[in-house]
């Protein structure tokens, strides 16, 4: 099956385009600016913080993707939104796994209510604690050493 490029210029982009599209795209388009400052700020936290505690820094490449640019078939439109959103889906990735470290570092207690969606639980949550009855000093003291050892 051959990949036909599909270029399309901004007028037939207009055309083609639900009036839905066009009016909600001013406000999709303007979360750059807050993606933006969350990208500086949970980079500017890791870079700084992270060392300090030993933490294991993460890298924005393996959570920010842009490899739909290489798809032929798309036109210079629909690659530009494939970006956006590699960009924005990637940096709240990252920030959300850069939390969970944190988290994972400062209080690894599992909820004592076990509603929470396993979509919000961050990679290292099956090492958490129960929220009952334990010696949490310790155990965090044993997470550390263990995250210690694992880095060397």
């Amino acid at each position: 099956m051959s990949q036909t490029n599909h270029q399309l210029g901004l007028i037939a982009l207009i055309k083609r385009s639900r009036p839905i599209n066009l009016i909600t795209g001013p406000i999709i388009y303007s979360m750059i600016f807050p993606l933006l400052l969350l990208d500086a700020f949970v980079s500017f936290y890791q870079w700084t913080c992270f060392p300090i505690y030993g933490i294991p820094k993460l890298l924005r490449k393996d959570f920010i993707i842009f490899d739909r640019q290489e798809l032929q078939y798309l036109d210079w439109i629909s690659k530009s939104h494939c970006t956006y959103c590699a960009y924005g889906v990637g940096i709240v990735a990252f920030a959300s796994a850069v939390i969970g470290a944190t988290e994972a570092y400062f209080c690894p207690i599992k909820h004592k209510i076990n509603q929470c969606p396993t979509s919000h639980l961050n990679n290292h949550y099956i090492d958490f604690v129960e929220p009952t009855g334990y010696d949490f000093d310790a155990h965090l003291e044993q997470l550390r050493l263990a995250e210690t050892k694992a880095k060397t």
